[in-house]
């Protein structure tokens, strides 16, 4: 019994992988990596006693408080962030999944490639001028981006659907509407719950990057501190970040662990 052949290599992937390799090549050969400055005996002493000014962290009970409020509010601008933009990327995934024509397929799709074009610290720099400094700033640039990129991946879910179920309650006289709910949407949404979670995941880091730009919650407090040279309160805002970003993630990988039951 002859063993089944191994599926040959198309050329236009061959081609992909000899092109990604160059890239890389030649982005080492063009960049200046100044590996042996790094690596001195002089970079190793100045990083070790900028890191020693981090300890102790600040552990005063009134700082702690004031930490733990702005963690929350970092944690309320990721969700309800991801919240308005999980509702609308699935209004726009409609039409960009192609239901509407193609027309609509690309005009959504475009307006897709720009909000996830434009990073969530240009989106925050604008809205700022517009809402002013604080969280709510903050949770427009995450909605923004976060719609861009939830929009198309929510339109590739719908569109890699099997239309079967759906085409035969529609020649059952099934309203298209009604056949969308209960044939197609199902599919889709575990893996829809699963891409929002994944995003709820990176907008705690991300909001906590925009207080840097003065949205509000743990980035604007470790901006402050570490603008006064402030390493010890510095230090203590770290850890909280570090502590969210642990606790977002195990809870989104629980759910997610609950919804593959």
């Amino acid at each position: 019994m002859s063993m089944p052949q191994a599926p040959r290599a198309r050329l236009s992937t061959i081609a992909l992988l000899v092109a990604m390799a160059a890239l890389v090549v030649a982005s080492f050969a063009t960049l200046p990596l100044q590996w042996r400055a790094f690596f001195t005996l002089d970079a190793v002493r100045t990083t070790g006693e900028f890191l020693l000014g981090f300890a102790p962290p600040e552990l005063a009970q009134p700082f702690l408080k004031k930490t733990a409020l702005a963690a929350a509010e970092t944690l309320s601008m990721s969700a309800l962030g991801t919240g308005i933009a999980a509702l609308l990327g699935l209004t726009i995934a409609l039409p960009a999944s192609g239901r509407f024509g193609q027309a609509a397929r690309a005009g959504t799709r475009l307006l897709l490639n720009i909000l996830r074009s434009i990073p969530e610290l240009v989106w925050a720099s604008i809205l700022l001028i517009a809402a002013g400094l604080g969280p709510f700033a903050g949770t427009l640039a995450l909605a923004a981006h976060t719609t861009g990129v939830l929009g198309r991946l929510f339109a590739d879910s719908l569109e890699n659907c099997s239309p079967q179920p759906e085409s035969a309650l529609r020649i059952n006289g099934v309203r298209p509407s009604a056949a969308f709910l209960y044939a197609t949407l199902p599919q889709a949404v575990p893996q829809m719950v699963s891409y929002t979670l994944y995003r709820w995941e990176n907008n705690i880091r991300a909001a906590a990057i925009l207080g840097v730009v003065g949205a509000g919650g743990l980035g604007q407090m470790l901006k402050y501190h570490l603008s006064l040279f402030q390493m010890q309160q510095a230090a203590t805002v770290i850890v909280a970040m570090l502590l969210l970003v642990a606790v977002v993630d195990a809870a989104s990988f629980s759910l997610r662990r609950w919804m593959t039951r």
